[in-house]
């Protein structure tokens, strides 16, 4: 009983990570949604100048652990005069994590287009990014809407990384109660509950947005 009343007790401060988490989370994702948008039009580019970058990006970004990204992002880049506080820092690094795995998701999502609406289009006197714009995109990004949803549970919980270099979300503020009533299961547990609530909302929230959109 004693660990549940230590878990009630911390519940607001607890709370509070889990919305510095969210907000960590959305803007990262923005951010991963942009870049992931152009990468994965570049990756399927035939111009090499835009693919081969394209596709570096990708395979690094993806081949490297997300912890390790978010260090060179707070630790190594004050070292080439570019200094970013610890908030800033893990946006950007789970943004540019992100962004490669959103590329993918993009590009599978263009190849899934028949390539009959992107010829119909440029007969039509559409440009290259006009058909992209209006065509293209809209389709491929309804496809794809359950994979991006994926991804923005996958980056929530991988954002307890950003821990590490000290950003107070919801893993940080565990810690912080931790270290004052070593109640460690009791909170570690708390925080996964937490998690979990929130990681199901989200995925029950891209659902109902599934469903408008095949409706529409």
């Amino acid at each position: 009983m004693e660990a549940i009343e230590v878990v009630l007790e911390n519940l607001p401060f607890l709370l509070l990570g889990a919305w510095d988490t969210l907000k960590l989370t959305f803007f990262s994702v923005l951010i991963g949604l942009i870049l992931g948008t152009f990468i994965g039009m570049g990756r399927l580019s035939k111009l090499k100048v835009i693919n081969i970058p394209s596709t570096v990006y990708v395979e690094f970004l993806r081949g490297t652990p997300l912890l390790v990204q978010i260090s060179i992002v707070y630790f190594g880049l004050p070292q080439l005069g570019i200094q970013l506080e610890a908030y800033p820092a893990a946006i950007v690094a789970l943004g540019l994590n992100s962004g490669a795995y959103i590329a993918e998701i993009v590009r599978a999502g263009i190849q899934s287009i028949p390539k009959g609406q992107y010829e119909a289009a440029r007969s039509l006197g559409m440009s290259h990014f006009q058909t992209m714009r209006y065509i293209i995109l809209p389709q491929a990004f309804k496809n794809i809407l359950p994979a991006l949803g994926n991804e923005f549970i996958t980056l929530t919980k991988d954002s307890s990384l950003a821990s590490i270099i000290g950003v107070t979300e919801l893993m940080r503020r565990g810690q912080f109660v931790i270290t004052r009533t070593f109640q460690t299961f009791s909170i570690y547990f708390g925080i996964a509950i937490i998690y979990f609530v929130m990681t199901f909302t989200i995925s029950r929230i891209v659902r109902v947005v599934e469903k408008r959109m095949e409706i529409a």
